[in-house]
């Protein structure tokens, strides 16, 4: 039986899992889910209560969590890229990296958005000003860690970079790296290189007239 993602292609959570499927060509049947129905967000939570995206359903286990599903993925369906090593401490670089780009980079540019989904009379500048700045701290985390590694936890592609992609991608439109951080910028063309990567913002593109910050996407992500 083949997995099943209940999904959005727009979401940052959703690529981050995308992105796990694409490296290993797993077969897995893609069901959108749009929250904004009422009918649709109440059969979706009758899968998993918080009605949160993405859902990866195998048989009769419902998966939850982008990191317990890549997990599930390396050691449930394997395939030639090792999304978490074998060896214990390079699996805590791993998920470390994981964790920073989850926690330090995804979730203040969703708190960012979401007040742009807000009517403009309810944003709080101040809220928003606060997700800015902690996006230019977490860049300066990651450019001061970032070793000599192509990937975020040494030599091989893994699950923290299935995290960094969308988190990296959605967050410079929000604040655009700074001029100086050269490591993190490389590392983000080398994200954008890969194929998995380039092939989950190739089928958002679709969807970018929903997304609040549009108008400010390069336009590389837009055409070609």
């Amino acid at each position: 039986m083949a997995l099943t993602l209940h999904y959005h292609p727009l979401s940052s959570c959703c690529w981050k899992l995308l992105i796990a499927l694409y490296e290993n060509g797993t077969p897995f049947e893609a069901r959108i889910v749009n929250l904004g129905d009422p009918a649709d967000r109440a059969a979706h939570a009758r899968l998993w209560p918080s009605a949160k995206i993405p859902l990866l359903v195998d048989g009769e286990r419902v998966l939850p969590e982008t990191s317990v599903q890549i997990e599930y993925l390396d050691r449930r369906h394997p395939g030639r890229v090792r999304l978490l090593p074998e060896d214990f401490d390079a699996q805590l670089d791993v998920r470390l990296w994981d964790r920073l780009f989850d926690l330090y980079v995804m979730t203040p540019m969703q708190r960012y958005i979401a007040e742009l989904l807000r009517p403009a009379a309810e944003r709080d500048a101040r809220d928003q000003a606060v997700y800015a700045d902690a996006l230019g701290q977490a860049y300066d985390l990651i450019e001061g860690r970032l070793g000599a590694g192509p990937w975020a936890a040494g030599r091989h592609f893994s699950m923290a970079d299935c995290a960094a992609a969308p988190a990296l991608f959605y967050a410079a439109i929000v604040r655009p790296f700074p001029p100086g951080h050269t490591r993190l910028a490389a590392y983000f063309e080398r994200l954008l290189a890969r194929p998995s990567v380039w092939r989950a913002i190739v089928q958002a593109r679709p969807f970018f007239q929903h997304y609040p910050l549009q108008a400010q996407l390069p336009p590389r992500f837009l055409a070609g």
